[in-house]
């Protein structure tokens, strides 16, 4: 999974949007108790998070992978491709398959 938004929501919730359209919420507060959490239980610092693509982070060091938050997630929607995406994704298979 690749990250390609990230959004910091209250309660110490991760709103999260993947490269193939699913979104979710991951709730980090289980992670606050761990010492390389410990700043982002103020709210200041987790707002300030950043996308990496295949992680998130925040200035202070403390990061999560793309792989943890796929497993503790929880996905809430899946966005709409585009026509345009879909006819890409088909001509894709069909180059894998050598039907192109």
């Amino acid at each position: 999974m690749t990250i390609t938004e990230i959004h910091a929501e209250r309660n110490w919730v991760l709103d999260v949007v993947a490269d193939d359209g699913r979104r979710g919420r991951l709730d980090v507060k289980p992670y606050l108790a761990d010492e390389a959490f410990e700043a982002l239980r103020d709210p200041r610092e987790f707002v300030k998070v950043s996308n990496g693509g295949y992680f998130v982070e925040w200035a202070c060091g403390a990061d999560l992978s793309a792989d943890t938050i796929e497993a503790r997630w929880q996905v809430e929607a899946r966005r709409a491709r585009s026509r345009r995406a879909n006819k890409a994704l088909l001509r894709m298979r069909e180059y894998a398959h050598g039907k192109a």
